[in-house]
């Protein structure tokens, strides 16, 4: 995502790029710490297990992993949505002897020389060869499906562009709102069979065919389901890694793993050192790890037994004064801090409702919420994402909900949010 969409709209940052590494997401990110004065607010390395609501005193009893309990009249989940790893349950993998693990939990390692299995071609697999590669003395990329990869064309911001960014703000909001204007348009290639949707798939294309040499390989990486079926991946180095003399493409799943290799559907066995598990996440779990309960103690993993959902993806009837950032349905709409920006002024209105008046609690219209799910699952059953259309993807829980994306662009979600929200919430 451009750096200028990655961030806040409401402060300006000297961005040395187009699209921004991870250092600098993280200096970003300190840098609102300390410009909002928020450290002393912050308590980290410290996980919540439990959340009770009392309705005697309109309060929650939070409790964390030391024991410690505190109360609190207003919670707000921010536990993202990428963050339960998913780890594979290939017979032999707690037997390999070499170094094994999971990108989100990265390990460091000379790879010096060594022969690494990358398993998984998704966005972060496509950051990761690019990088082991020049180092690594064989890369396999284990390919289980092939995804559409879009050139991401970044680049550094020159000293120029960055004096006009740094020193007119309103040129870096007017960026902004042009990335978004685009990212707008592009959401309508969702749609199978809209114009759209084939320029999506001719761009990708034209990039596998301009960029990779071996046409075995070109095949390989040629998705036959439709754009935006997946995530669709923005890369523009990990195609060319592919032509690499060091770097291998394996297009099939591991079937087993060895103490010192792994075996792919077909049978055959690649001797390996170092083995990184880029299989993804397990974002149909919301609130994993936390015990929520809310009215008469119902659990919300309870209500959420047949599917995960919340009004606006922000709320659920029977928890009140409970809130959750990037909950079910809100992933996409161009930037998830756009979205995250969204919700938060959602929270913040409820809250000012609150302080306000007399009472003390803000709950959610069951039958708004049931209204909103609907209009999902209508929007949703026409888009690339679909079940049936033909991918593997992240979106749909074990019984086929999909559960994570937001079916419309940006601007669709920022108007929802302001003018429809508030009519599903209710003061007790």
């Amino acid at each position: 995502m451009h750096s200028h969409a990655y961030s806040f709209s409401f402060l300006t940052y000297d961005w040395p790029r187009t699209h921004a590494t991870q250092p600098e997401l993280l200096a970003y990110a300190e840098h609102v710490v300390d410009h909002f004065g928020l450290r002393p607010h912050l308590r980290l390395g410290t996980r919540v297990t439990d959340l009770v609501w009392e309705e005697s005193t309109s309060s929650y009893t939070l409790s964390t992993e030391h024991g410690d309990t505190e109360v609190f009249d207003v919670v707000i989940s921010a536990l993202g949505l990428l963050s339960v790893p998913r780890y594979p349950s290939w017979p032999g993998l707690d037997t390999f002897e070499g170094p094994c693990f999971h990108t989100s939990r990265w390990e460091e390692h000379d790879l010096t020389g060594k022969t690494v299995a990358v398993v998984g071609t998704g966005s972060t697999a496509v950051q990761i060869v690019p990088a082991i590669a020049p180092a690594a003395g064989q890369v396999y990329v284990y390919q289980r499906e092939p995804g559409w990869v879009e050139p991401k064309n970044e680049h550094d911001f020159t000293a120029r562009q960055r004096w006009i960014f740094r020193n007119v703000p309103l040129a870096q909001r007017l960026n902004r709102a042009w990335i978004f204007h685009k990212g707008n348009r592009r959401f309508r290639g969702y749609d199978t069979g809209s114009g759209r949707q084939q320029r999506m798939r001719a761009l990708c294309e034209r990039f596998i065919t301009t960029t990779i040499k071996d046409p075995i390989t070109r095949t390989a990486v040629k998705p036959d389901y439709p754009w935006g079926c997946k995530r669709p991946i923005l890369s523009s180095n990990f195609y060319p890694s592919l032509n690499r003399d060091d770097v291998e493409l394996v297009p099939h799943a591991v079937y087993r793993v060895t103490p010192t290799g792994l075996i792919d559907a077909t049978g055959t066995e690649r001797q390996v050192d170092v083995l990184v598990l880029s299989t993804g996440f397990q974002p149909t779990k919301f609130l994993a790890g936390i015990d929520v309960k809310g009215r008469d103690g119902r659990g919300i993993h309870d209500v959420w037994r047949e599917r995960a959902s919340a009004f606006m993806g922000i709320t659920v009837p029977g928890f009140p004064n409970f809130f959750i950032l990037y909950g079910p349905n809100t992933n996409g709409g161009v930037s998830v801090i756009a979205q995250l920006e969204r919700q938060a002024e959602v929270v913040a209105g409820a809250v000012r409702r609150l302080s306000r008046g007399r009472r003390r609690s803000i709950d959610t219209s069951p039958e708004a919420a049931r209204r909103f799910v609907a209009w999902v699952d209508r929007k949703l059953a026409t888009s690339a994402s679909a079940m049936n259309a033909g991918c593997h993807n992240y979106y749909h829980d074990p019984s086929g909900h999909n559960v994570t994306q937001w079916p419309g662009g940006h601007l669709a979600y920022a108007l929802a949010t302001r003018f429809v929200a508030r009519f599903g919430l209710r003061i007790r």
